[in-house]
């Protein structure tokens, strides 16, 4: 396998609660060129198994490997997409994408042309003197997508990504992701709350319980990659992982919001347009 997690285990210290156990035993192979979704309540760990595997963070207990090789620390395989863009404001569309390739020492025109390439994937050719006040939130996300895929990362590591954006812009940029994932063969490590979204992009849907952070079950999938669209299939698989999810629901909206809270079964609709995340 090529991204290898194996045994990890990390807690945090709380003010209160003293040391809280995050995520618990998370053992998950990961194929190269793989889609990866992680789905779960909040709190269950899904940020944080993504930043250890950038090595952000270090795990407790347990490794994590790449190629073999034992992850110790931040590198230039592994590149993070987060919910906000991240942009420097001050820099232009193009200079923000050249950044990271500037500091790496690449001759500017070479690392302009590069960019340039990577912004013609996502369609901003036209807007490469443009600042990010300039643009939208979807046009900005697409900013940081391709300043993370021009450094040509062997894994995209990418936190709730699309979670801010309006459901139209948030359908085109799926589309998008999609083409250059096939495109780039990059292997991507996705976290959401939207379980339609894990559904339509992802091989692969891990669900994780509730803190501490375990694997509940993991399911196979067919994407819109493959030419699945939304259909009575893929609503059935959403209909599958919001079960297997209503009892990690339940536990955290409880500790949130005391044992009146009653969970509402059958909530999910035929609307292609829903967002699963409001139920997590």
């Amino acid at each position: 396998m090529y991204l290898t997690i194996d045994g990890v285990e990390k807690s945090f210290d709380h003010k209160e609660k003293g040391q809280v156990k995050v995520l618990d035993n998370i053992q998950l192979d990961v194929e190269k060129g793989q889609f990866v979704s992680i789905v779960g309540p909040s709190g269950c760990g899904k940020s944080t198994l993504l930043y250890l595997i950038a090595g952000l963070e270090k795990a407790d207990q347990g490794e994590i490997r790449i190629a073999g090789k034992k992850v110790t620390g931040a590198g230039p395989d592994r590149v993070v997409v987060f919910q906000e863009d991240g942009l420097f404001p001050w820099l232009s569309v193009l200079d923000n994408v050249t950044y990271g390739l500037l500091l790496k020492g690449m001759p500017k025109t070479e690392a302009e042309n590069k960019a340039k390439e990577m912004l013609k994937m996502v369609h901003l050719s036209n807007y490469t003197e443009s600042f990010p006040h300039q643009l939208s939130g979807g046009m900005k996300q697409r900013v940081s997508i391709a300043r993370a895929l021009v450094m040509e990362p062997a894994i995209l590591l990418m936190d709730e990504p699309f979670a801010a954006l309006d459901e139209q812009t948030r359908m085109v940029l799926h589309n998008e992701l999609l083409e250059i994932w096939k495109k780039t063969k990059v292997t991507i490590f996705f976290v959401t709350h939207n379980i339609r979204e894990a559904v339509l992009l992802s091989e692969k849907i891990v669900v994780f319980e509730t803190r501490p952070g375990k694997i509940k079950e993991t399911y196979a999938v067919k994407t819109m990659k493959d030419g699945v669209m939304p259909n009575d299939s893929t609503f059935h698989l959403e209909k599958q992982i919001l079960a297997s999810l209503q009892g990690e629901i339940e536990k955290v909206l409880k500790e949130e919001m005391g044992d009146d809270y009653v969970f509402k079964t059958d909530t999910l609709h035929r609307d292609t347009s829903g967002d699963m995340g409001s139920h997590i």
